[in-house]
């Protein structure tokens, strides 16, 4: 094959390469304008606690009654409610705090197959994008209660405890509830990353275990009773940074 005859094929992926990264280019204008708009859609929400588990738990099912009922309790007393707006765990986040008294919050991600919004949102927010929405849930939260769930779910709580166990994010309260559920991977954290040398016996500290509704709103309120709700000078740095 001659050179004349490559110059064509040359030319045609240069072009198919060119358009690519216009693409690519316009697609990092997106995320941008996401978290942006985000942003501003979150910021008069504080404070706030974000809520986590499955999609797939059915109503009539106990985790369903004891999500609502945090959620409710947790609205009563005075924090907005973030949920990442689906059906199952998160629409009984979403259903216990609208009919409290503060915020119901939606972090909806839109999915090619499945998630559907649920029916219980005050204020609702759409991301295409996992990784931003992942960010306003820990950038606007003040704590984490996290039922049982799936991969998402495991993803979520991950990412908080890494992102402080790091020290890219404040501290704040993660409360993992259905001690029946989680004792199970609980105990391997300890039996292998901890005995293994792979996390430090004190970040388990990061983790609180609690099935009680109402001790979960008491825990909260009692890790921000001498410092109050509002970020630290050194918190919004890091927030910063996230």
């Amino acid at each position: 094959m001659s050179l004349s005859d490559k110059l064509p094929q040359t030319s045609d992926r240069h072009a198919t390469m060119q358009r690519f990264r216009s693409r690519e280019a316009w697609h990092v204008m997106k995320i941008l304008s996401e978290f942006v708009e985000s942003a501003e859609e979150l910021q008069g929400i504080t404070p706030a606690v974000s809520i986590f588990g499955s999609a797939r738990t059915p109503r009539d099912h106990k985790y369903y009654k004891l999500t609502e009922d945090v959620a409710r309790r947790l609205s009563d007393s005075g924090f907005s409610v973030i949920s990442g707006g689906g059906p199952g765990i998160m629409e009984a986040a979403n259903k216990g705090a609208f009919y409290g008294r503060s915020p119901s919050v939606a972090l909806n991600i839109v999915l090619p197959h499945e998630q559907k919004p649920n029916d219980y949102q005050d204020l609702a927010v759409k991301f295409n994008h996992f990784f931003s929405r992942k960010v306003m849930f820990v950038k606007h939260a003040i704590a984490y209660v996290v039922m049982p769930g799936g991969f998402g779910t495991l993803d979520e709580m991950f990412e908080a405890l890494t992102l402080i166990q790091t020290g890219k994010s404040r501290k704040i309260p993660i409360i993992l509830c259905c001690s029946e559920f989680w004792s199970g991977l609980l105990d391997w954290v300890k039996d292998r990353l901890v005995s293994e040398g792979m996390i430090n016996p004190d970040d388990l500290n990061l983790i609180q275990l609690i099935d009680d509704p109402q001790q979960i709103v008491e825990t909260i309120f009692k890790h921000y009773e001498t410092r109050g709700f509002d970020a630290l000078p050194e918190e919004r740095e890091q927030m910063l940074n996230l």
